[in-house]
């Protein structure tokens, strides 16, 4: 670890308070169960994200600090389901529990990792980003940027503030949860977006996680009545084959054919530059299959005016445009307050207002 890294992993700790995502263990050791990989953490020693650790006894976890706040189009996280047009607050911090290669964040989800990355915490109260989210006209509050589930006792706090001026509230995560966060999260998130990065077990290994893991954490989020919206980020080679895609979408059809599909463009980035690009047609083949697994709202992501309609929201029974998009512009919205369709009268699942 290089000087640097060193005080910015002591800054890091600094920033931290007693853990409530945990169990004691005899010994002094502790259980964390913040996601799915249950670390358990001896005195002195850190869990697989590196930033959850075990001082004499106690589990702490990262707390009071932003590594980045943006307002950015609620599309872009992406959500399409939830108030077409309105803006997100943004909020991340460091660390992650997974790592990997073709991580589009890695400058913070990999700090304390990797030599090359880390950005500097700086301090932050809860009611201040609330009233960043605020002045910038935000109507949510989201945490992402790296895996929130392993700071959620921070972004639990956030989201209490946040609820108080009935902003929505939500995680954008790997999806590598415990029932224990969810539970604890349920009651001030609203919104949830998972990243099912593959179907094939030693492909998530590869990237730190394991597959049943990630599934599971899929179908707890839904029936706990969060909204859920899952992506896929297309990788040729990886993840692209038709069986695979059959597959996910399969499984997600299994949770709720509501649950809404986006796949997304991979382009090299961090340490997985080999694959070529994925390209429109790529993504248009994905939608095709997410179709005939059943899903009635597949979209494809990141390359705006290339996918034909696939950005768009159209009512699954008489197939009026419902919302038409183009990136994370909106040139249309028709969808009743009430979230249905102004034609028919379908009911469009969602969080509309």
């Amino acid at each position: 670890m290089n000087g640097h890294h060193a005080a910015l992993g002591d800054k890091l700790d600094a920033l931290t308070v007693p853990a409530t995502l945990v169990e004691r263990l005899p010994d002094g050791a502790v259980r964390c169960l913040a996601c799915a990989h249950r670390c358990l953490i001896r005195e002195g020693r850190r869990g697989i994200c590196q930033v959850r650790f075990n001082q004499n006894g106690t589990l702490f976890a990262p707390y009071g600090y932003a590594a980045g706040i943006h307002a950015d189009p609620i599309e872009k996280k992406p959500f399409y389901h939830v108030m077409p047009g309105s803006a997100a607050l943004t909020f991340g911090m460091l660390g992650c529990d997974m790592h990997c290669s073709f991580c589009q964040n890695w400058i913070s989800s990999q700090t304390l990792r990797d030599g090359a990355a880390g950005v500097e915490p700086v301090r932050v109260t809860a009611s201040q980003i609330v009233a960043a989210a605020r002045r910038s006209g935000a109507t949510a509050v989201v945490s992402s940027y790296n895996e929130p589930l392993i700071t959620a006792e921070w972004a639990i706090d956030v989201f209490k503030e946040a609820r108080q001026h009935n902003l929505v509230c939500g995680f954008v995560s790997n999806g590598n949860a415990t029932p224990t966060v969810l539970d604890a999260l349920r009651p001030w998130a609203q919104i949830y977006k998972i990243d099912l990065k593959t179907m094939q077990d030693k492909h998530y290994r590869q990237l730190g996680a394991v597959l049943q893991h990630i599934l599971d954490g899929i179908r707890m989020v839904y029936d706990r009545g969060f909204w859920l919206e899952i992506v896929t980020l297309v990788v040729p080679g990886f993840n692209d084959s038709a069986a695979e895609l059959a597959e996910a979408a399969r499984f997600i059809a299994s949770v709720s054919v509501d649950i809404p599909w986006h796949v997304t463009a991979f382009h090299g980035d961090y340490q997985m530059t080999e694959p070529r690009n994925t390209n429109a047609r790529d993504l248009l083949r994905a939608v095709e299959i997410g179709r005939e697994q059943g899903l009635r709202y597949v979209y494809a992501g990141n390359l705006p005016g290339h996918v034909a309609d696939t950005e768009n929201t159209y009512c699954p029974h008489c197939r009026t445009l419902l919302v038409e998009r183009r990136g994370y512009f909106i040139r249309q919205s028709r969808i009743t307050p009430s979230g249905a369709c102004p034609a028919c009268g379908t009911r469009i699942p969602g969080v509309w207002s």
